[in-house]
């Protein structure tokens, strides 16, 4: 039995080989397995030369200087990192923060925990293409505005916002920092964070076909950006990370990265033309809606709402054939429907028979036609069951 065809990239990539090699390099006693804090003696030498080099070459892929990249277990504790760290450095001059409803879990959740710390946060709702308008944001500034987070790419529907927009609007109110979460823009579209003009910026190796469990927080050393520590111990990573890094998966994260700065725009021309494929292909099907507005939606996603069906009910009809997803993987357990739906103004029965298809760098034109002719055949079954039951009633 052939395995379903994986669309499900948003969600986590497969680990490039090329990556995988570098590595396993890091990992056994013949390869550079060493402490890279220990001093003394070439094993912890081999293994910080290793871990700087990883720092350099994430950084040249998105536009950082080495020292701005703080290595993180991944996007998620970046997010914390940012919003914590810089909220704690300065709470003296304001406890004001702003955000976007349609914000990934790993921004919304600190937000949150900080009104119950008695800061005030303000949730800028997108309009129905999913597009923050940069004129909301300022007016939504205030004297004790501290710090805006806003995401690139949206994790569930792809839209891509104008960082370089919301930067100027902070940069014009002179004292709100701005943090991005670009745990899905890299590959995916351009990333240049010194010439953003955002002061924070959160990354993950995983989105980009390197190992889960790294990432980085990026620090603008050029802006003058401090933040306060929220973990402690032997004072690595500027004292804002303490912990030993694990110099495999930030080897890795090097890697991934420079591979996808250099391969990133062919591979996003070739999954333009597959995903349109894979829209008219669903479209044919009827009473299908694509959520989020072309040309603001990177290449590797696609999501849409089905007319007539239950999503877990389709999602489950697919899954022999084909691995997707209702939305965001670290949402789906809840089984609610998608809060970014809902923000864009579909309803509750649309938001949740909505599935988001991610491409890959590994999928191919066989991949979309099995997809099509799996929802397609699930579809037609779960309408007629549905006609059926209305038909009894």
């Amino acid at each position: 039995m052939s395995l379903p065809v994986y669309l499900d990239h948003a969600s986590t990539t497969p680990v490039d080989p090329r990556v995988a090699t570098e590595m396993a390099a890091c990992l056994s006693l013949g390869g550079t397995f060493g402490n890279p804090s220990s001093d003394g003696h070439v094993y912890g030498e081999r293994a910080r030369e290793c871990v700087e080099a990883a720092r350099a070459r994430v950084a040249a892929a998105v536009g950082a200087e080495p020292a701005e990249v703080i290595w993180t277990c991944g996007a998620t504790e970046a997010d914390n990192l940012a919003i914590f760290g810089l909220s704690a450095h300065a709470h003296g001059r304001g406890r004001h923060i702003v955000t976007a409803r349609t914000e990934h879990k790993a921004v919304l959740d600190p937000c949150r925990e900080l009104e119950r710390r008695g800061w005030q946060v303000t949730y800028l709702q997108p309009d129905r293409r999913g597009l923050v308008d940069p004129a909301r944001l300022a007016e939504a500034l205030r004297a004790d505005t501290v710090l805006v987070s806003l995401m690139h790419v949206n994790n569930e529907t792809g839209v891509s916002q104008d960082i370089a927009a919301y930067a100027a609007v902070c940069e014009r109110h002179g004292g709100a920092r701005l943090h991005v979460d670009a745990a899905q823009s890299f590959g995916k579209c351009p990333l240049d964070f010194g010439a953003s003009g955002a002061d924070l910026m959160s990354l993950s190796a995983h989105k980009a076909y390197g190992p889960k469990g790294a990432g980085a927080l990026l620090v603008s050393r050029r802006r003058g950006v401090r933040i306060e520590a929220r973990q402690f111990g032997g004072g690595q990573e500027r004292g804002l990370r303490s912990g030993t890094i694990a110099t495999h998966q930030v080897v890795g994260m090097g890697a991934a990265f420079e591979i996808a700065a250099a391969e990133w725009q062919s591979e996003c021309r070739r999954l333009a033309v597959l995903r349109e494929r894979l829209w008219h292909g669903l479209e044919s099907q009827g009473g299908v809606l694509r959520n989020g507005a072309a040309p603001d939606v990177v290449a590797q996603i696609l999501n849409v709402s089905f007319e007539g069906v239950e999503g877990e009910s389709l999602l489950a009809a697919v899954a022999p054939e084909v691995a997707v997803s209702r939305g965001s993987a670290c949402a789906s357990a809840s089984g609610e429907a998608s809060y970014v739906l809902r923000a864009l103004g579909r309803d509750q029965r649309l938001a949740e028979s909505s599935l988001r298809f991610s491409l890959g760098r590994f999928t191919t034109e066989r991949d979309i036609e099995r997809t099509v002719a799996a929802v397609g055949g699930a579809l037609a079954h779960l309408r007629r069951i549905a006609g059926a039951c209305t038909t009894a009633r």
